[in-house]
This record gives C-alpha cells, structure tokens and sequence, in this order.
C-alpha cells in the first residue's frame, strides 16, 4: 500500500507545479505515504485489542477522571490535523479499566479521518462499553489547523464538544462536578 500510495503524492506534488525528482522532494511521496499511513493507523486496531483485558473489579463508585490526554486527528473535509486535549470521566459500577487504556482508546479514534464530534462520541460510547459505567462524560478542546491555515485564517481560535452518557447526563450536580474538575474552577 505504501508505494501506491507514494505514487498518488508524486502525482499530487506534480499538480502542484513541483518537480518530485528534485533533491528535497525525492524521497517526499514515500515519506508522506508513510506520515498518512502512520496518522490514520486507528483503522487497523480494535476496542477490545486496546483494552485488552485491562477492566479490573472494584468498590470504587466515585467518579474518575482522566485529564488532558493528548490527540491528534485528521479532519475528514481538508485533511488537515486537529490537536487538542480530552478529558474523560465516569462512574464505575464494579469495574475500572487501566489508566492507558483511556489514552489508547483516544488514540485509536483520533488515528482516524473524522471530525471532532463524532470522534468525541466515540471514545465516550467506547469507555462506556468497555466498563459498563453509571455514567461517562467526555470533552475535547481541539486547535483545527483547516481553520488556522485556510480559509478563515483564524489563529486564536479552538472548538470545545462534549458527549454526556448516563449519570453525567441526568445528574445536573454529577455534570457540574466533571465540568468544575475538568476546568479547575
């Protein structure tokens, strides 16, 4: 897949009015094919081969949170990256699932070309899956780079989403506890 790939981006750097044999830009379709490849691995991965068997029993009833995992994403008009953070919350009920799993499931759905909302629902429907929590609660807050550098040109700007399943969404006090946590107010 690679190389053809590696022929689409020689082409796509032709139509732009390059010379792909040029010395900078030889090795630039291969190069590229890989970054794609590497950006969009999410396709290739599975929830449960992710979590694999990290749900342990546990009294815990209390909300857990997980703050400022990193993501990285590919928008899915532009095919220009998104960068921001997630945070995620729920409330077990009888299980708890390792800590790197939260970061891999982001990973997982981020590594794929989508928009923020979507991929936001995603890990929220995932985490829920996975524990079979009271409640989960997820919120990113993302930098588009299809807004900074195109188009509208803004450089300031970010998008907040956030998807409420369960105890987070019929619990008023139980939302605003994530909320105040996530945003140290």
């Amino acid at each position: 897949m690679t190389d053809r790939l590696a022929n689409h981006y020689r082409q796509i750097i032709e139509e732009l009015g390059e010379n792909p044999d040029r010395e900078g830009l030889r090795d630039t379709p291969k190069r590229a094919a890989k970054a794609m490849q590497f950006l969009n691995h999410g396709y290739h991965q599975s929830l449960e081969e992710i979590v694999n068997g990290a749900v342990f029993e546990s009294d815990t009833d209390e909300m857990v949170l997980v703050k400022d995992i990193e993501l990285y994403s590919m928008c899915e008009h532009h095919l220009l990256p998104f960068i921001g953070k997630c945070h995620i919350a729920y409330l077990p009920r009888g299980k708890v699932l390792g800590l790197s799993k939260f970061a891999r499931i982001v990973d997982m759905y981020a590594r794929r070309m989508q928009i923020q909302e979507n991929l936001t629902r995603q890990i929220a429907e995932a985490v829920q899956q996975v524990t079979e929590a009271r409640g989960v609660a997820v919120v990113i807050e993302a930098r588009h780079l299809c807004m900074m550098m195109r188009g509208v040109e803004k450089q300031n700007s970010s998008m907040t989403s956030s998807v409420m399943l369960g105890a987070f969404r019929e619990l008023q006090s139980t939302r605003q506890e994530f909320l105040t946590l996530v945003h140290g107010r």
